[in-house]
């Protein structure tokens, strides 16, 4: 597949599920559901219940943290191929996206993992959420695959939790910084460049974004 066409992929439903970042599982559980459930809820309370484990492996039950993701997984999965086109659904991937960090930040300190690891992989997920914030907003969309490749919250999320569970978190964060800033760094990279003057002239050559504004 080359870089100069995947750029030009419009999203499948609007900016708002785009942003979601949905990896292959989460899509899973969303097929199943079939669009019937509204996104916001089911999110809300999967962040709700992660928080609450996280807050109970501080208070001594660790391993049970770990279950967090699965649960984030089965609940925020399940509105995954709504149409977010709700007063308030743009609320949706902000959320996402607290939890996910806030997860990864909370195992990353509570199992001492360095500092500069964990702002490693953090940036790298930053880069990667602005980049595609930025070409929303050109009217260019990442190529379907990429969320996939970049494995979505939902698995980055449970690559973490069993790490935790196997003891194993300052390999997995290393792994997972050091896959995710060549994933991202070298599909942003090849993607801007096949771009028309690189960079903002891809809007005149991409599809459309569904939703999108400049």
């Amino acid at each position: 597949m080359s870089m100069a066409s995947a750029d030009t992929t419009a999203a499948p439903h609007g900016t708002v599920v785009t942003y979601r970042d949905d990896g292959p599982l989460a899509r899973a559980m969303a097929l199943l559901i079939s669009g019937q459930i509204p996104p916001l809820p089911p999110v809300i309370a999967g962040a709700f219940v992660t928080g609450a484990l996280l807050l109970a492996g501080a208070t001594g039950r660790d391993d049970l943290a770990m279950f967090a993701p699965a649960v984030l997984l089965l609940l925020a999965g399940s509105g995954g191929a709504h149409a977010h086109d709700g007063r308030l659904d743009w609320l949706v991937p902000p959320i996402l996206r607290l939890t996910e960090y806030g997860f990864i930040t909370a195992v990353g300190f509570g199992r001492s993992i360095s500092p500069v690891l964990i702002f490693a992989l953090l940036g790298a997920l930053a880069f990667h959420h602005y980049d595609v914030v930025y070409r929303v907003r050109q009217h260019v969309c990442p190529p379907p695959w990429l969320a996939a490749v970049g494995l979505g919250w939902d698995g980055r999320l449970l690559i973490v939790a069993v790490a935790g569970l196997f003891d194993t978190v300052t390999m997995a964060f290393v792994l997972l910084a050091g896959y995710l800033w060549g994933v991202y760094g070298w599909e942003s990279v090849t993607c801007w460049g096949a771009a028309p003057g690189g960079g903002t002239a891809a809007s005149g050559g991409g599809a459309a974004v569904p939703g999108a504004r400049d």
